[in-house]
C-alpha cells in the first residue's frame, strides 16, 4: 500500500511511524505481524503476514470432508457419433455431462443412467485431471444407476467411503459434490428435507425410499455423491424438482442402501438380477376394466416358483370362455393393487428369499409361501 506524500525521514517520520502503528493497533494488528517500514522511501509497505480469519470448527470439518471426498469424485462427458451429410465423415458431438464417483480400485465408477444414456463414447476425468475412456459395465434404468469402468493406476483411484441410509434423520446435515455446468468440483450443503420420497425414473418406474434434500443439485451434479457430515456416501444425486429447470430447493438422491444392493449385481451380471415368481401379469388397465383390485396372473411359467406353490394363470374353459387367473392382493402382508406395487414388493427381497403371497381365487382368499427365483 502506498501513502501519497508521506515521508519516513527525521522526527516527523518518527511521529508518522508511531501514529501509523497506533492506528494499526487500534484495528487489531500487532507487532511483529503488523508491518515493517522501509526507510528512505515515499511509502509504507504493509506485508509480510496478513491476519488470518479464524474458521469455526464446523467450517473446518466441512472443508476437510470436501478435500477428502473430492479425491473420489469424477467428471463424466457423454459424446455421440454423428456423420457429416456432405463428407460422410464421423465426428463426436457432446451430448451432456455429469458426475460420478469411484466405487472400487478396479476402476468401477458409479453414476446415473441418464448421464450416460445414448452415449457412443464416455470420458471420465479423475481428481488428478487425467482423462480415461470408459466402458459401460452395467445399467439399471429403473433406478437411474449405471456402472462404468476405466483403466487407471490404483493410486489414482480413491474409493468413496460408503455409509448407510437406513439411519438417516430429517434435519441432519448433508453435502453434495459435483461438476455443475462443467465447472471444477463444487460443494453445496443443506439438510435432509424428507425421507421415503418416490420419484419416476427414465423407464417410468417408481424409485422408492428416495432422499429429499435442499442442498443445491444443478445440471451436471447428477450422479454425484450425497454425503453425511462425516463424508460417508448416503445417496446418489439424481433429480431436481423445478418448474424452470433450475434448482428450486428440492433435490432427490437414490439412497445408498439401494445403491449398495444394485451396483454389485451390475458389476457381476451387467444388469439387475430381479427376484420374482416366474409369472406374466395382466396389464392394470384390463384389470380395472374388469373391476378387479389386485394383480391378475396371466401365465405361470413351467417349473417356476409360482407353479411349485400351486398358483394359477388365466385359462380357457371347455366352453371357450376365459377364466381369470389368481389375483395377488398382498405380499408379506403389504397390499398389492398394481403391477408396479408387486414389482416394488419383489425388489425388497433377493433371489432365494421366501415371501408370503395372499391371493384371491373365485370367492376364496388363499395364502402360500413361495421361494423367489431369478427373473429377467
Amino acid at each position: 500500500m502506498r501513502l501519497s506524500g508521506a515521508s519516513t525521514s527525521g522526527r516527523g517520520g518518527g511521529r508518522r511511524e508511531r501514529g501509523l502503528k497506533a492506528a494499526l493497533l487500534a484495528v487489531g494488528l500487532s507487532s511483529p505481524a503488523w508491518l515493517w517500514i522501509a526507510e528512505g522511501t515515499d511509502g509504507v509497505r504493509l506485508a509480510e503476514s496478513a491476519v488470518q480469519t479464524e474458521l469455526s470448527s464446523e467450517e473446518l470439518a466441512t472443508i476437510a470432508v470436501f478435500e477428502r471426498a473430492t479425491q473420489s469424485v469424477v467428471f463424466i462427458a457423454n459424446t455421440a457419433m454423428q456423420r457429416d451429410p456432405w463428407s460422410f465423415n464421423l465426428f463426436e458431438v457432446p451430448q451432456g455431462s455429469g458426475t460420478g464417483f469411484v466405487w472400487s480400485r478396479q476402476g468401477h465408477i458409479v453414476t446415473n443412467y441418464h448421464v450416460i444414456y445414448g452415449a457412443d463414447a464416455i470420458t471420465v476425468t479423475l481428481a488428478d485431471r487425467t482423462e480415461h475412456k470408459a466402458k459401460v459395465i452395467g445399467v439399471d434404468p429403473d433406478h437411474d444407476l449405471a456402472v462404468l469402468q476405466i483403466h487407471a493406476p490404483e493410486a489414482a483411484l480413491q474409493q468413496a467411503t460408503i455409509g448407510n441410509s437406513q439411519s438417516l434423520r430429517v434435519g441432519q446435515k448433508v453435502l453434495a459434490i459435483g461438476n455443475p455446468f462443467g465447472l471444477d468440483h463444487t460443494l453445496t450443503t443443506g439438510v435432509v428435507s424428507a425421507l421415503g420420497r418416490t420419484i419416476k425414473s427414465m423407464s417410468n418406474r417408481t424409485i422408492e425410499g428416495v432422499i429429499q434434500t435442499d442442498a443445491a443439485i444443478n445440471p451436471g451434479n447428477s450422479g454425484g455423491p450425497l454425503l453425511d457430515s462425516a463424508g460417508r456416501l448416503i445417496g446418489v444425486n439424481t433429480q431436481i424438482m423445478s418448474p424452470s429447470g433450475a434448482f428450486a430447493g428440492i433435490g432427490f438422491a437414490v439412497p445408498v442402501d439401494m445403491v449398495s444392493r444394485i451396483v454389485p449385481e451390475l458389476i457381476k451380471h451387467g444388469k439387475l438380477i430381479r427376484p420374482g415368481l416366474g409369472i406374466s401379469l395382466v396389464p392394470d388397465a384390463m384389470a380395472r376394466r374388469w373391476g378387479v383390485t389386485g394383480v391378475i396372473i396371466g401365465k405361470v411359467g413351467r417349473g417356476s416358483a409360482a407353479e411349485r406353490v400351486g398358483l394359477r394363470g388365466a385359462r380357457e374353459t371347455v366352453r371357450g370362455r376365459i377364466e381369470l387367473g389368481d389375483i395377488i392382493v398382498a405380499v408379506d402382508g403389504k397390499p398389492v393393487e398394481t403391477v408396479e406395487d408387486l414389482m416394488d414388493r419383489m425388489e425388497q427381497h433377493k433371489v432365494g428369499d421366501q415371501v408370503t403371497i395372499e391371493y384371491s381365487r373365485g370367492n376364496r382368499r388363499l395364502q402360500v409361501t413361495a421361494t423367489l427365483q431369478a427373473v429377467n
